[in-house]
């Protein structure tokens, strides 16, 4: 896909975010949205991925470890073909395969049930490993908040994959600023970020514009020549993206918006997918 038709696929993709936690009556949006352009990267352009056999042998794998956008994942794996997007309103409904965190059991496309913070990149770094070993070549991502990353075993996994040298691992962090309490810097700063990883052994690639599909690309492309040592991707991103009233707001990190606002949000998106459509 070139990069218009991805900015279009990620306008899907925010749609879908709202639509599910819409349906939900609660959820992340705000962290969703501004992870949707990486999402959208991932699953159309990015990784050998087979929709109709989910569990294929050589596939690459991806960990959502801020496992709370599961919204922005489930939207993506949806738009891919995994499952109907019909289905994105049910989540966390009872009875539903789509609950509030990603289900590896349940969920067609989920290679790692996540959710408890700092985790879901020492499953990641285990996978890489496991490939070298196995003298595989499949690749594996992982997505990080920022908040995220003030958990400790996350510098644990990162000293081990720099340490064995684990070039088929890409750890993206997604960079909004913002956590549930407000700005990342002023609850319990993590940075400067790019640093605590290259002093791990990783090659850093900072991505001033995490939402631009012309940057996300060639941040993939030199992840991807990256030879003997693991690759952080900084991506500095806007929370909220795509919807006015959630855009670089604290508040919309963990909440759903009312019928009200849902109307809304979904104005604000049909109104980027046209512009969108006249280039």
């Amino acid at each position: 896909m070139n990069n218009l038709e991805l900015s279009r696929v990620a306008n899907e993709v925010r749609k879908g975010i709202i639509a599910a936690v819409h349906g939900a009556k609660a959820g992340h949006p705000g962290g969703s949205l501004s992870a949707a352009d990486i999402f959208t990267y991932l699953y159309f352009e990015e990784m050998n991925i087979d929709p109709a056999n989910p569990r294929m042998e050589g596939r690459d794998r991806f960990v959502l470890s801020k496992g709370h956008t599961a919204p922005g994942l489930y939207s993506a794996l949806a738009n891919r073909g995994y499952f109907p997007v019909e289905d994105l309103p049910t989540l966390r409904h009872l009875g539903s395969y789509l609950q509030g965190h990603p289900c590896l059991q349940h969920v067609p496309g989920v290679d790692m049930s996540s959710g408890s913070l700092g985790q879901g990149i020492s499953a990641a770094v285990g996978m890489a490993l496991s490939a070298k070993l196995d003298s595989k070549d499949f690749r594996v991502y992982t997505l990080l908040g920022d908040g995220e990353i003030q958990e400790g075993q996350v510098w644990e996994a990162a000293m081990f994959a720099g340490h064995r040298k684990l070039d088929n691992l890409v750890v993206i962090v997604d960079n909004n600023d913002l956590q549930i309490d407000g700005r990342v810097g002023d609850v319990c700063s993590p940075y400067p970020i790019d640093k605590k990883f290259e002093a791990f052994n990783f090659h850093v690639i900072n991505l001033e514009n995490g939402n631009d599909f012309e940057q996300i690309r060639a941040a993939f492309e030199e992840a991807r020549a990256t030879k003997g040592m693991p690759t952080a991707i900084i991506a500095h991103t806007l929370k909220g993206k795509g919807v006015s009233f959630m855009e670089d707001k604290a508040d919309w990190h963990g909440k759903a918006p009312n019928d009200a606002e849902f109307e809304i949000a979904m104005a604000d998106l049909e109104r980027i997918g046209e512009a969108l459509c006249q280039k």
